[in-house]
């Protein structure tokens, strides 16, 4: 990093021999010599990676027109015309640096050297290849956008400002990677962003050095204070329209070059539990989806345990003939009923897995065949009982109404605890768990916000957060921007 940048030259061969160093042995990197001007005298340099630059003759491209125009300019007007840009191109960058036209070119763009002239030109062409935009199989829309973010960080922002088209819209480009560097842009809308959270968040982002990014995860866990917690502190989403809405309520998008996926921060406990079409549907409709995603996020951890302790420790407080089903379920079942319920989750678990890692259609097969024969063939063997099924069952289809699959996996790993607190201690042992999950997220802080809001300090915004928590109020009555936004500006909707 400390090593000394060479200056280019005006002399042609020498910046050539210089370029071709740094890129001893690159087959993909490709390096032609051609002439410019009226008399053809002067020689330029052309270097590119081979994927990334689609035929130099074509009039239609960046590069295809700066070598037309630069091949008909008077030869001694072909400085000038750098200079100026006089080929109109808007994305030209020209570098002092042989290491800095290096790095230029690996975004995927043509570098330029002409001889007589003392700087390199990065002249933008088709980049390199790239996923198209398609729907998010992660954040399914049942109404609006159906456009998902993609691998190239231009394009992600691109959408964003798509659906933001105010000239408050801050894009904040950083580096990241001693290796990859790779582009991370940090998105916000000026006048709504918290300058302090802003200035926190790039110290957090520029506080390691790293060889390289290779996903927007890796930027999460380096940034993340409390590492420790099973609890995401960085909300994320492949939905622009997601992303976009949360510029709008004052927070902070990070994406990173080469990741689909977009963190969102802060957020908070609450945030992770909307949606997007919770403010595209009436609000009937969207707050009784969210007392059942509250409901699956509850029972997502806390069933399996729960049945332990009732059918352990207290069977008195069910109905005479539920228990009685329950003991007759159970005959012949030669596991303790801990141990039942732990097997059978394990067993879920490697099946979802499965079914993530294998491709297509197969994966999904696997996940619904593979749970029923396995169910059925383990009652049929009475090495579970049936009511384990449902149980075990019903708490995996929790967890997938969880809309944030990151969330979802918190309480993927604290079912496991709630399961052994309860085979020890009963109910006891469950709300001693819950109550250790519960002190930890009052403590559990997102850049500064609590992340039990607006359950926790509602009071700082006045009140106004509640109408859009577990129950959303009718849009007419969202008038203040969540407590992330500027104080100043926390009013996003009046009567005129």
């Amino acid at each position: 990093m400390g090593d000394a940048k060479t200056r280019i030259s005006t002399d042609l061969q020498l910046n050539i021999d210089r370029y071709q160093r740094l890129f001893t042995d690159c087959a993909d990197i490709k390096m032609r010599r051609m002439a410019l001007g009226q008399n053809k005298s002067r020689e330029c340099f052309i270097a590119y990676i081979e994927v990334s630059v689609s035929n130099m003759l074509l009039e239609t491209t960046a590069l295809g027109r700066a070598l037309a125009y630069l091949g008909e300019a008077p030869d001694e007007e072909v400085n000038s015309v750098l200079d100026k840009n006089a080929m109109g191109i808007s994305d030209v960058t020209p570098f002092l640096y042989v290491e800095d036209a290096a790095q230029g070119m690996l975004t995927g763009d043509a570098i330029l050297f002409v001889d007589g002239y003392d700087k390199a030109l990065k002249i933008a062409d088709k980049g390199y290849p790239g996923a198209a935009i398609k729907e998010p199989d992660s954040e399914k829309s049942i109404r609006g956008s159906r456009e998902g973010f993609t691998d190239s960080i231009k394009m992600n922002t691109a959408l964003i400002r798509k659906r933001l088209r105010s000239t408050r819209v801050r894009v904040k480009e950083l580096e990241q990677g001693v290796r990859s560097h790779t582009k991370v842009d940090m998105v916000y809308m000026q006048d709504l962003a918290n300058p302090m959270v802003l200035e926190e968040i790039q110290k957090r982002l520029e506080a390691y050095e790293i060889d390289g990014v290779l996903d927007s995860g890796v930027i999460e866990q380096l940034a993340e204070r409390k590492w420790y917690s099973p609890f995401p502190q960085f909300q994320t989403t492949q939905r622009p329209d997601r992303a976009a809405l949360a510029v709008m309520e004052g927070r902070v998008v990070v994406l990173s070059d080469n990741s689909p996926v977009a963190l969102i921060l802060p957020t908070d406990f609450n945030s992770f539990i909307k949606t997007s079409d919770d403010y595209y549907n009436r609000f009937e409709e969207a707050t009784f989806a969210r007392i059942l995603r509250y409901f699956a996020v509850f029972f997502s951890m806390a069933l399996p345990g729960l049945y332990l302790a009732v059918t352990n420790f207290h069977t008195q407080i069910l109905p005479t003939p539920l228990l009685l089903s329950f003991w007759e379920a159970r005959i012949g079942v030669p596991f303790p009923a801990a141990l039942e319920v732990i097997l059978m989750e394990l067993s879920f678990e490697l099946l979802r897995e499965a079914g993530v890692r294998l491709p297509g259609a197969m994966g999904n097969t696997i996940g619904i065949v593979g749970g029923l024969i396995i169910g059925q063939a383990a009652v049929d063997a009475n090495i579970v009982s049936p009511i384990v099924v449902i149980v075990v069952a019903f708490t995996a289809l929790c967890s997938f109404s969880i809309p944030n699959e990151e969330f979802a996996f918190s309480f993927r790993i604290l079912k496991f605890f709630l399961i052994i607190m309860s085979a020890w201690l009963g109910f006891f042992g469950l709300l001693v768990g819950l109550l250790v999950i519960l002190i930890h997220l009052s403590r559990l802080k997102s850049f500064g916000i609590p992340y039990l809001m607006p359950f926790v300090g509602a009071d700082l915004s006045g009140y106004e957060d509640e109408r859009d928590s577990i129950w959303r109020a009718p849009f007419r009555r969202l008038t203040h921007r969540p407590i992330y936004a500027n104080e100043k500006e926390r009013v996003k909707l009046k009567r005129k």
